[in-house]
């Protein structure tokens, strides 16, 4: 009646009946043979997928370890010790970045490349700092990808991958940063130059907050002529831009207007306070 229990179809066929045919199904045919190879091919797929995304964790955890450190740069006695431990930290990131490049031979990036963005975008930005701190300008894709470029230093390496006998020159591998990855980790840059600002001005340095508007200036307003016709995630990060450089610009003006009247130990806070006002404002 009206409300009973409803029959699947197939529970109109007996059980023995949809075993035997089970077990008549020949496993060496054609098609599941086709199928067997389907199976294999995905779950190696996606074997190598969950393994780039953990090597981009890590990636992303040795590039926030070298910024972190980069933000000591400002209050250390000797920079130059900073300097060179990041660049030995960027070397192990390099060496992870490597393995992903071991990773992909032979196969599309873009099939892959959600697993390995988050952590190019960390390493982008990790790279920029660094190299923003040494010349105080901006490390292009062009520089970061000539750093991507590996070859086989170990033996191990060397005898696993096949290799021509007449060819001497050990295998290579190599990374490329795409453009989208590149301009996400320039805006994300944006706020540790901003930490940087406030930082520097606490430790007595007044020239730094200038250069960094200056620099921050030309970078919004080249994201600002890209606007709404580059990607998604590109538009996104406009406003956080928009913000850290009226953060700094707000640095200068205090400087500018009220410098001579604020102690030079006073004036982290000062731009603290007003940093915290300005997010209370726009609802962050």
């Amino acid at each position: 009646g009206s409300g009973g229990f409803r029959k699947r179809k197939h529970d109109n066929f007996p059980h023995g009946q949809r075993r035997e045919e089970k077990e008549n199904v020949n496993p060496s045919s054609a098609l599941m043979m086709s199928f067997k190879s389907f199976q294999l091919e995905l779950d190696t797929r996606h074997d190598k997928y969950e393994r780039l995304v953990k090597l981009s964790r890590d990636i992303t955890i040795e590039s926030k370890r070298t910024i972190f450190l980069l933000h000591r740069f400002t209050s250390a006695p000797n920079g130059e010790e900073i300097l060179n431990e990041s660049e030995a930290k960027l070397d192990a990131v390099r060496r992870k970045i490597k393995q992903v490049a071991q990773e992909l031979i032979g196969e599309d990036m873009y099939q892959f490349h959600r697993a390995i963005s988050p952590g190019l975008q960390e390493y982008v930005e990790a790279v920029s700092f660094q190299y923003f701190i040494k010349t105080r300008s901006l490390v292009s894709v062009e520089e970061i990808n000539n750093q991507l470029i590996f070859t086989a230093e170990d033996k191990e390496e060397i005898t696993n991958k096949p290799c021509d006998s007449q060819d001497k020159q050990p295998p290579t591998w190599s990374l490329k940063v795409t453009p989208v990855d590149y301009l996400l980790g320039v805006a994300d840059l944006t706020g540790e130059l901003m930490r940087l600002c406030i930082s520097s001005v606490g430790n007595g340095d007044i020239d730094t907050p200038f250069e960094l508007s200056q620099f921050l200036r030309q970078i919004y307003d080249g994201f600002t002529f890209i606007g709404n016709t580059g990607p998604y995630e590109v538009s996104k990060k406009l406003y956080t831009l928009k913000q850290s450089l009226a953060k700094v610009e707000n640095a200068c003006y205090t400087l500018k207007v009220r410098g001579s009247e604020i102690p030079k130990h006073m004036l982290a806070d000062v731009f603290s306070t007003k940093t915290e006002l300005i997010d209370q404002e726009e609802g962050l």
